[in-house]
């Protein structure tokens, strides 16, 4: 079997047009004038920057992932800057408040983190296009404040950076802007120069938000050496229902297992309306056009079946996870529905398992009670209330309506015990057909 890893690595054989790629993708959303060229003339280092705010990436982060991927594809060397040192301060670009602050052993423990993700989605062995990554901490730390404004901060005038939007934005609303938060953009913008002048890295990348802070750094590369340097912006992903990307109700989605699980990882892009699927498949897989254009015909010609949100989960589950989580996603996803057995849900692992049944009614049940068994009546009725009285208990009971771990009980004088627990902890409560309900020995 191909690793997860080997298939994104598979991908880099054919070369493409990096500006071309991301158009028809609709990942492009501003471009300086002749980065183009630039990128079609030669070989080119480019970056971009994440800042470790938390011990993993989320989806959020896919699209300046694919963005470096597709570079890298494209023929190009991607570099990923960790923010050991922005993150210490906080990018106020799209934010209406200042964030807090980390300390230096969480910044520390997060960018560990962050480097160790990113390793599964760039490859780091190819040559001169190898991925590198780097930290804006280590050329920071011995930066003392007199030589960052002498050096650094002579070269951009205050007029400059009162232009930018974000700062504009900042400075408009009731909370206003610290003084750190103003100078962000002349730390971003000596990143970029370092890059230029030590690593040869030519372009910068990021998100729409980020093009104030990335010609900052085009700037400072003129001003202070003369020399030439390239931007380019991809488009903020948004929902069509106007709620955050990358948000769910029970909150953000990981790409690190431990903060989501793969179960709930595929459920977020199973999910996907209809009018989002159409964008988010180009975006986010490694589909070539004409295999997407041909999935959305048949999309429109069976809405129904959800084949674009269905290759879409599968594309972007097995990359970030595993086929064989992948493959578990799809089984915990039609266990409840589909023609699931209690030995099928006593296979799932416990967090798996729980996943399918959040948001499903549960009912704490002291082990004691199961020990010598219960009536089911009492069971439904009066352990649980899932009916209002054992009359309509016994009546849907004698009408075949209720199932226990998907096994249908029409003898109503039924006892209950420990013999009907999924892994000595749980059981399935099914009334009619999509009313469930999990009970958990406590």
């Amino acid at each position: 079997m191909i690793s997860a890893k080997l298939r994104w690595f598979i991908y880099f054989r054919n070369m493409s047009n990096f500006v071309e790629e991301l158009k028809w993708r609709g990942m492009l959303y501003d471009i300086m004038p002749e980065t183009e060229q630039q990128l079609n003339k030669e070989m080119t280092a480019g970056y971009i920057g994440f800042d470790p705010t938390a011990d993993s990436l989320h989806v959020g982060h896919l699209m300046q992932i694919m963005t470096l991927i597709h570079f890298q594809k494209a023929g190009h060397k991607p570099y990923a800057l960790v923010g050991g040192a922005t993150g210490m301060v906080g990018d106020p670009s799209g934010k209406s408040q200042e964030r807090n602050l980390l300390s230096e052993e969480v910044l520390q423990y997060n960018l560990a983190c962050i480097e160790s993700q990113l390793k599964n989605y760039l490859d780091f062995d190819c040559g001169a296009q190898s991925a590198m990554l780097v930290n804006n901490y280590d050329w920071f730390k011995t930066f003392n404040f007199l030589d960052f404004i002498r050096d650094v901060g002579k070269h951009i005038t205050v007029n400059y950076m009162m232009a930018k939007d974000s700062v504009k934005k900042r400075l408009e609303g009731e909370s206003g802007m610290s003084f750190t938060e103003f100078t962000y953009q002349l730390v971003q913008g000596y990143d970029f120069y370092y890059l230029w002048k030590n690593f040869d890295c030519k372009i910068q990348m990021g998100g729409s938000d980020q093009w104030g802070n990335i010609v900052t750094g085009t700037e400072l590369i003129r001003r202070k050496d003369a020399g030439a340097a390239f931007a380019l912006t991809t488009t903020l992903i948004k929902k069509a229902d106007g709620t955050k990307f990358g948000k769910t109700e029970s909150g953000t989605v990981w790409l690190d297992p431990k903060r989501t699980s793969p179960y709930k990882f595929y459920q977020f892009w199973l999910n996907a309306s209809d009018s989002d699927v159409i964008a988010w498949i180009r975006i986010f897989t490694l589909m070539k056009q004409a295999e997407i254009v041909t999935l959305e015909k048949d999309h429109i010609a069976a809405p129904h079946l959800r084949i674009l949100q269905k290759a879409l989960a599968r594309d972007i589950t097995v990359r970030v996870h595993s086929e064989r989580e992948y493959e578990t996603a799809v089984d915990a996803s039609s266990i409840l529905f589909g023609n699931g057995t209690a030995e099928a849900f006593a296979k799932l692992d416990e967090e798996t398992f729980l996943d399918i049944f959040e948001g499903v009614p549960q009912f704490n049940l002291e082990s004691s009670v199961l020990e010598n068994g219960l009536p089911i009546i009492d069971l439904l009725a009066e352990q649980t209330h899932i009916f209002p009285s054992k009359g309509e208990a016994r009546k849907m009971l004698l009408g075949g309506g209720v199932s226990i771990n998907k096994e249908k009980v029409s003898d109503v004088n039924l006892v209950v015990g420990n013999a009907n627990l999924i892994n000595n902890k749980y059981m399935i409560l099914q009334k009619g057909k999509r009313n469930f309900y999990l009970i958990i020995l406590i």
